[in-house]
């Protein structure tokens, strides 16, 4: 089976979930929703495109482990609404060189507040396939997008720029999880000849690595979207554990 491995690092990352009231929130591992938004920007997709990024989410399949944990930091803000340079009708610039006219909110005067969480210091390693291989998007295309992406790529929040190229490279896997222990970051071999010895959390897909009820644990997650309506849905399972990189581990 052919995976593709993403390079998840940033300065700041935020892989976030559903929002509690004015408090948004991260979790260790990428959710479904943003490695779809990932690969659809990538590809030039807009957000319109509701029944392309349903089904890309849907043929999703991928797996995480967190080479580098960094550290939690929390983004205290504050921002007035009702001031005439917060009119997203005027001033909201896309990537795309055009204003964004998101339109105004509920809340459009006096002062609010939120707290925004962020990983700064971190590196996640994604491995990724899609099923079914032959429609398209194909894993080539992915592949191909994220080498020339149509838009500027961020990880979670627009500020969170990636510090490395995010494709990584492609292995040949038996599963997603073999597929992390498989691949190594080239300078992870320039520093020493061996991979890293420490074993690093991951998690997988259920069928797709260990299933070891002493060693690993089923969590429900809710991180895929609905794109049409713009909100978190649905509950799926994710297998965690450890993973650790093999003796002779490379890279493509």
């Amino acid at each position: 089976m052919e995976t593709l491995i993403l390079r998840l690092e940033a300065p700041l990352m935020a892989f976030g979930g559903p929002m509690v009231d004015q408090i948004g929130v991260i979790r260790p591992f990428p959710a479904a929703s943003m490695i779809t938004g990932l690969l659809a920007n990538a590809l030039g997709w807009d957000h319109s495109d509701t029944d392309l990024l349903d089904r890309l989410q849907s043929r999703l399949k991928f797996a995480a482990r967190l080479d580098r944990e960094g550290e939690e930091v929390q983004d205290y803000q504050t921002v007035d609404l009702g001031q005439d340079f917060m009119d997203m009708s005027k001033y909201g610039w896309t990537t795309r060189g055009r204003v964004e006219e998101r339109g105004s909110g509920a809340a459009t005067s006096g002062t609010h507040i939120r707290f925004r969480p962020y990983r700064a210091d971190a590196l996640c390693t994604v491995a990724l396939f899609l099923d079914p291989a032959g429609e398209s998007p194909t894993l080539g295309a992915l592949a191909a997008a994220l080498a020339e992406p149509a838009r500027p790529l961020f990880l979670g929040r627009k500020p969170c720029l990636p510090s490395a190229p995010i494709l990584a490279g492609r292995v040949e896997a038996e599963t997603l999880h073999h597929a992390l222990t498989l691949f190594v970051h080239p300078e992870v071999g320039e520093v020493s000849p061996t991979p890293p010895p420490h074993a690093m959390r991951a998690c997988w897909p259920p069928g797709q690595g260990p299933e070891d009820q002493e060693t690993t644990r089923l969590d429900p997650v809710c991180d895929e979207r609905d794109w049409a309506n713009q909100i978190h849905c649905g509950q799926r399972l994710t297998r965690a554990g450890m993973v650790a990189v093999r003796q002779g581990g490379g890279h493509e």
